[in-house]
């Protein structure tokens, strides 16, 4: 029900109705709510939720909602429509997952008004409220949506004309007099843009989809790739299948074979300009200098503090009892966490004070905004936490989960006999396999790599890098891994020469293994579990050179643990009590005899891999006398208790310098295999190791510079992590561990052309 205030005030009182009936039986105060910058007004009855009867059914099921605001309403947007929005207008989109966990995105055109803008801030809100203040909000601004929004609309996100205001409406699927002209950018994330249907509008580098209604043409210019053109003709198809419920025809036009049809809707064909870089990049460098406020009433208005100037933060900073801007403006993005016992006003205002935030920053209008909850931090927010850790949460008798994506990944419980027909259980633990295949190690030696004795497999030491060759058959095929291992106090050379080594022996074997480069201390599960049982041991200092090794020294403390995958490390720290940690299991090596130390939360397994090592086999073990004064004395060590291990969602990133500089640019949703573009390098981040795919067409500088996109990729997360291992895989020698973060890989997809398998479509 609306009323009018001299004509152009507005003032909508939603379900008025409905809450006067509320009214006839209590007494309360009703307060007309304003929107930011608007002249409309919504009713508010304090204590009484008023929701809109579209959200009765929200979030009942997983998947997509999408409303329009039409005339200060909300107008559901038939879900063969879904991904179409037009420039005039403002949306509100809901996704639910299955956990169930649920994103809430304000979606503003760059042409909407100030009115439907302030409409979709109070529905957004209205919807949270409904949903229980669990949802992830978002502020979405045309051009320059979140990598979230995005992920919902795998043939891309189409730009329309107009609005509500305008006078347009969406248009009707059997509507076949349709003739309109999109421009297609973008190699990750596609938007399609309605432009003027003239050749005006065209341009060499890009694709273009000249909509005539009953026959549809994409126009694929001169000079863009052929997963331009790929992605491209989904967008087509998807305008065929879903638009025209299939009944319209498609065609694959060229740039100078364009037919009678294309012609006489564009008229007499000119000369074509040649394309422009795109300016969509992932700059990831920027991501690191994040600051940390915190948001206040207490003075009566909201205030920001500084709690930490840059990342990374720790997780202990955020209190339940507050709420808190993480500032990563200089990346356009602006995360506010919600403290789960946050006063009502705080929580209830986040978006506003986000926006306030942008304007006294000088931030553009378009910089992407990100309200969360406690418990529904997104990925990009958690990154920024260097000691970031998730807790299930419960919901019901019995029913645990964690709120927001982390949800869409669970642990997979290692099982060494399913390892080969478990790609995801493969792919988690890092394990292609139990590692029962062949063995070869190398040691660096004079720039030359030098053969290890087998006897001392296993065995490591701080000052060499190594070689380690592995190969094991994967069905008929046999495939091979390549470590390299770099101590942590090798020389400049040594690394340099290991590296070099690495590609002579790749290059050796027709450059089909898998090369994995190894930093001490942060070796992957498998490479643990190739010494036939015993532990990986790893000396402090010194090299193992003969005649050149150092001495080592009478007192030796050594840490016990165990991985996920039953894998035992062994290493050399030094011999003091404050390296004691209550997880693990360390023995101490000393004049006075051989001690063994357990921790309360260490595992049995721990224990017996004690006594796999060669070094104590003959010493008698002793449990507790003289053991602390051959450390120097009890001191303070770690007590904590290992938290349970979490999944992190993994993420997929394109490295291409076709706009004429290298660049990464992430894959938006849930990536699929179709999302490997072959004509460049590929960085796929599973947290616990990070892999460069190459695909066979990628050019030299994109090859050449992908490992120093991985390093700085890694060494810019502002997290802080450092070390990852970086494993490096060519197109059709993939292995479990990389092709178990795909749903359903098609070892064979390559084998015919994708743009052939895709035309087969039209």
């Amino acid at each position: 029900m609306q009323y009018k205030r001299k004509k152009k005030h507005l003032i909508y009182a939603y379900e008025l109705f409905n809450v006067l009936n509320i009214l006839c039986l209590q007494t309360c105060i009703c307060v007309l709510y304003s929107c930011t910058l608007s002249s409309t007004l919504f009713l508010y009855v304090p204590g009484i939720m008023v929701f809109h009867k579209e959200f009765q059914n929200a979030g009942k099921e997983p998947g997509l909602q999408i409303w329009r605001i039409e005339k200060m309403d909300l107008k559901p947007v038939p879900k063969q429509l879904q991904g179409n929005f037009f420039t005039g207008d403002a949306y509100v989109v809901l996704y639910t997952t299955s956990a169930p966990s649920y994103n809430v995105h304000m979606w503003l055109g760059n042409e909407c008004s100030q009115d439907e803008g302030g409409a979709a801030a109070i529905f957004a809100m209205q919807l949270d409220d409904h949903l229980g203040g669990a949802p992830v909000q978002y502020r979405e601004v045309q051009n320059n949506e979140s990598v979230t929004f995005l992920g919902y609309f795998k043939t891309g996100i189409k730009y329309k004309q107009g609005g509500v205001a305008s006078g347009f409406q969406h248009v009707v699927t059997n509507d076949m007099n349709v003739k309109r002209l999109l421009h297609i950018k973008g190699r990750r994330a596609i938007r399609a843009t309605e432009v003027n249907m003239s050749w005006a509008s065209f341009n060499r580098g890009d694709c273009f989809i000249v909509d005539l209604g009953k026959d549809i043409y994409q126009w694929c210019g001169s000079e863009c790739n052929r997963f331009e053109r790929l992605k491209a003709s989904e967008v087509a198809i998807g305008i065929r299948d879903n638009e025209r419920n299939g009944r319209a025809s498609l065609e694959m036009v060229e740039d100078g074979a364009e037919p009678q049809a294309v012609l006489a809707a564009l008229g007499p064909k000119p000369n074509i300009p040649a394309g422009s870089p795109d300016d969509e990049t992932t700059d990831r460098s920027n991501q690191k200098k994040g600051t940390l406020y915190m948001v206040s009433d207490a003075a009566g208005s909201m205030k920001t503090s500084l709690v930490a100037q840059s990342s990374p933060f720790k997780q202990e900073m955020l209190t339940p009892t507050e709420c808190y801007i993480l500032d990563n403006g200089v990346d356009s993005k602006i995360f506010l966490w919600k403290g789960p016992n946050a006063n009502t006003e705080e929580r209830k205002a986040a978006m506003k004070v986000a926006e306030q935030f942008i304007k006294d920053k000088n931030y553009p209008k378009n910089t992407q905004i990100q309200v969360m909850p406690a418990g529904g931090e997104t990925t990009l927010f958690k990154q920024f936490f260097s000691n970031w850790k998730d807790k299930d949460q419960t919901t019901g008798p019995g029913q645990a989960y964690s709120i927001g994506r982390i949800a869409k990944v669970s642990q997979v419980p290692f099982d060494a006999s399913s390892l080969h027909s478990n790609k995801t259980m493969a792919a988690q633990h890092g394990m292609v396999d139990d590692g029962s295949g062949k063995v070869q190690i190398w040691r660096v030696e004079g720039g030359d790599k030098v053969p290890v004795d087998p006897s001392s497999y296993g065995q490591f030491y701080g000052g060499d890098c190594y070689l380690i060759l592995y190969t094991y058959r994967q069905g008929s095929r046999e495939q091979h891994i390549i470590y390299t291992w770099q101590g942590l106090k090798c020389t400049q050379d040594e690394l340099a020469a290991s590296a070099f080594l690495t590609v002579k022996l790749d290059d050796s074997m027709g450059g089909s293994p898998v090369q994995v480069r190894v930093t001490q201390g942060q070796e992957p599960a498998h490479l643990m579990s190739l010494f036939k049982g015993k532990p990986m041991i790893i000396h402090m200092g010194g090299t193992s050179r003969k005649g050149g090794q150092s001495q080592t020294g009478s007192t030796r403390l050594f840490h016990i643990r165990q991985s996920s995958t039953r894998a035992t490390r062994a290493v050399e720290v030094e011999p003091t009590a404050s390296q004691l940690n209550t997880n693990d299991v360390f023995v101490l090596k000393s004049p006075g005899g051989l001690f063994q130390w357990k921790g309360v939360a260490a595992l049995e397994e721990e224990m017996a891999a004690l006594f796999l090592t060669d070094w104590y086999l003959s010493v008698s073990l002793h449990r507790s006398a003289g053991f602390w004064s051959a450390l120097g004395g009890k001191k303070d060590y770690q007590t904590s208790k290992s938290l349970q291990k979490t999944v992190k969602p993994p993420r997929l990133f394109g490295c291409s310098n076709k706009t004429g500089r290298l660049i990464a640019e992430e894959v938006p949703g849930d990536f699929t295999q179709s999302d490997l573009a072959t004509d460049d390098v590929m960085l796929l981040d599973t947290w616990e190791q990070v892999f460069v795919w190459i695909g066979n067409d990628a050019n030299e500088v994109e090859r050449n510079g992908a490992d120093k996109i991985a390093k700085d990729y890694v060494d810019s997360d502002p997290s802080g992590r450092r070390g990852t291992p970086v494993i490096t895989i060519k197109q059709g020698f993939e292995p479990p561990t990389f092709t178990g973060w795909f749903q359903a890989w098609d070892a064979k997809m390559w084998d015919k052309d994708p743009l052939d398998r895709i035309r087969a479509r039209f």
